[in-house]
């Protein structure tokens, strides 16, 4: 009779890509999945994955085999699940990725509340602008900025009030250089801009009347990280388009003042990637929703 336990272990291989992994996830030896995995195969008399150095493959009788499990396997974790969900207290590691510039507009202060409230818990931040490899990076929820357009993983929005990118630049700046009166007059003005490729920028605002105009501009700075475009503005460089959450406190203490505040560009808002849907650990629960409330308080 098949072990069921050694069926589960397999549909976590096969979701997780590996031995290592699945095993990191559920707290196992990776020797003990793989002969465990082998054991199965060799009670079903069949190779369920074919193994190589670089990564594992599902032979068509472990497609099969997985097609038919991997739901059940998932419905008894599941009617598990809602059974310890309301009184489970999150706890663990969480590994959160998220973008360089992640603690500029999302305060530690958040962070230390939060971790308060649940002291069984840990976080380890893994901060780029490059998109992490959620299960080569052994990533358990992973932010980003701009739309979905990785499918292997599953997605939501967290800031569901969409923010807006706003020209900005210093008062000292605009006391020399003055106000532009149009987009176009742009041109004239010294612009600080994210890297792009080539010596232009194009930015692509809505009018007041929410036409689309566009405006190419040769940047005096570009950057790569959205506070080192801030801080160039705040230094009286020159005029820049970021989002409200980033220029935010710049706005409120003075250091910043809006520039043709009739134009904005559309946000893209921040989004919540995880490995998979399932055994989504109240941990990485919890700390999405903080997140998601977080920002929604200080979007436009």
């Amino acid at each position: 009779m098949l072990d069921l336990n050694d069926v589960a272990l397999f549909v976590h291989v096969v979701r997780y890509g590996s031995f290592a992994e699945a095993a990191r996830r559920l707290g196992m030896p990776p020797n003990t999945v793989s002969r465990r995995v082998q054991g199965l195969e060799t009670q079903l008399g069949m190779r369920l994955l074919q193994r190589s150095t670089r990564k594992l493959t599902l032979t068509d009788a472990g497609e099969r085999f997985h097609a038919r499990c991997a739901g059940a396997v998932d419905g008894l974790h599941e009617a598990a699940q809602a059974l310890l969900t309301d009184t489970q207290e999150p706890s663990g590691l969480v590994r959160v990725a998220a973008p360089a510039d992640f603690f500029d507009f999302f305060q530690m202060e958040w962070v230390a509340a939060f971790m308060a409230r649940y002291p069984k818990l840990r976080l380890e931040f893994v901060l780029s602008d490059a998109k992490a490899d959620l299960i080569g990076d052994q990533i358990d929820l992973a932010l980003r900025g701009g739309p979905m357009q990785d499918s292997s993983y599953i997605g939501r929005q967290v800031m569901l009030c969409q923010t807006s990118d706003r020209l900005v630049a210093s008062p000292a700046y605009l006391a020399t250089h003055g106000q532009p009166d149009s987009l176009q007059a742009l041109a004239r003005h010294a612009c600080i801009s994210f890297a792009q490729p080539g010596k232009q920028a194009t930015w692509r605002l809505l009018g007041p009347q929410g036409e689309s105009e566009e405006i190419h501009l040769t940047p005096v700075l570009s950057g790569n990280t959205a506070q080192a475009l801030r801080k160039a503005a705040v230094a009286g460089i020159g005029i820049t388009l970021l989002p409200h959450p980033v220029t935010r406190r710049d706005l409120a203490s003075g250091a910043l003042v809006p520039v043709l505040p009739q134009y904005k560009r559309p946000g893209s808002g921040l989004h919540a990637l995880y490995p998979s849907r399932r055994h989504l650990p109240p941990a990485v629960s919890a700390f999405m929703a903080l997140v998601t409330e977080k920002l929604n308080e200080v979007a436009d």
